[in-house]
């Protein structure tokens, strides 16, 4: 790619036009992608320091309601061993947490209709009570009421990536569960109104996803002005539908390299955000995939403290990294942290804002 516009400083990254954009996405010279790596790593030192948060993911559930076409958790997945933690054992996962150093714990689970307001109120009143974790739900799609209950039990957080701002591929990928329910951007509009840090994001590569997609996507986040950015790279389990799908010639590829260049943009876009480097990225890359992440822009780690149990049948898509590279101690975190030039936050790691 030649007379590519490489911007001089953060204030150009933000200006650059839709055109500019895609050629970035588009962008395979090691030299002027390398210019992108450092300007993201640039921006995200100078908005939000060097140190990464550290939020530790329970994964309470492998029961959902949902036929996503790709997820591994999918209702038509007849071969999956489902299981629900009990509160006893999530609250030990944040007692770990907690000495660990993390400033928050993330309840991931399916769209699993037994984690109900009830069942979800008390959990995170438990949590709240015994210890000091800020809390960020990542249950799906659920009604507005009961996203309100939780905020007024004490969830300070909630993810929902919108995966795509393609609205029919969105809805080719997720088949609704009951007509007239609210869309995800909807959705996102509610939590903000409701008082939650809200995060978002979308998948890297999606079969039919365009180049011109993943620039209205950066463009989202910005109009969103999300607390959070989760991205991750589109990898199907193959017990559904798409598990066999064969990439197409000139499809956006969901590889490292693009996913990377996602992170720095989103970085450049939006400087306050926090950018996890996420669990999916560690997948594809093992060696060093978070390491990338954090690198190329993000502040934020997640390390899996589901219990090995329950964690080998939380198999959203194939070859899902256990973790095991990112320590599960305070002093092994503080290491490995330490010897990457970055440093283990403190306290919840809430979003910082503009002044």
């Amino acid at each position: 790619m030649t007379e590519q516009v490489v911007p001089v400083d953060e204030r150009g990254w933000q200006e650059l036009d839709d055109a500019q954009l895609e050629r970035w996405l588009r962008e395979t010279d090691p030299r002027l992608l390398q210019k992108l790596w450092e300007a993201a790593d640039r921006t995200r030192r100078a908005y939000v320091g060097d140190e990464v948060h550290c939020r530790g993911l329970v994964e309470l559930s492998s029961h959902c309601r949902r036929g996503c076409l790709y997820c591994g958790l999918a209702v038509s997945n007849r071969g999956l061993e489902r299981y629900r933690m009990s509160d006893e054992d999530v609250l030990a996962c944040a007692e770990r947490m907690r000495r660990a150093g993390c400033g928050s714990i993330v309840l991931q689970g399916g769209e699993d209709p037994c984690l109900d307001t009830d069942r979800v109120s008390t959990l995170v009143r438990r949590i709240k009570t015994t210890t000091e974790l800020a809390v960020t739900l990542s249950l799906g799609e659920r009604e507005p009421e009961e996203l309100w209950s939780w905020r007024q039990a004490g969830a300070d957080r909630y993810l929902l990536r919108f995966e795509t701002s393609e609205a029919d591929l969105y809805a080719m990928l997720h088949p609704p569960f009951a007509p007239g329910a609210l869309s995800r951007l909807a959705l996102l509009e509610v939590l903000r109104r409701t008082g939650y840090e809200v995060g978002s994001g979308v998948m890297v590569g999606l079969p039919g996803q365009s180049y011109r997609s993943l620039v209205r996507d950066l463009r989202l986040f910005r109009e969103l002005d999300l607390d959070m950015i989760g991205l991750g790279p589109f990898i199907p389990h193959p017990a559904t539908p798409l598990g066999g799908l064969i990439p197409r010639a000139g499809d956006v590829p969901g590889d490292a390299t693009m996913t990377c260049k996602l992170y720095a943009l989103a970085r450049l876009l939006c400087p306050f955000s926090n950018l996890p480097s996420t669990t999916a990225l560690g997948t594809l890359d093992p060696a060093e995939g978070r390491e990338l992440g954090l690198r190329r822009g993000a502040n934020v780690l997640m390390p899996n403290f589901t219990p090995p149990a329950f964690r080998e049948r939380y198999r959203i898509y194939p070859g899902k990294t256990d973790g095991s590279t990112i320590p599960l101690t305070r002093e092994g975190l503080e290491t490995w942290l330490g010897e990457r030039g970055r440093k283990l936050g403190t306290g919840p790691g809430s979003r910082r804002r503009r002044g």
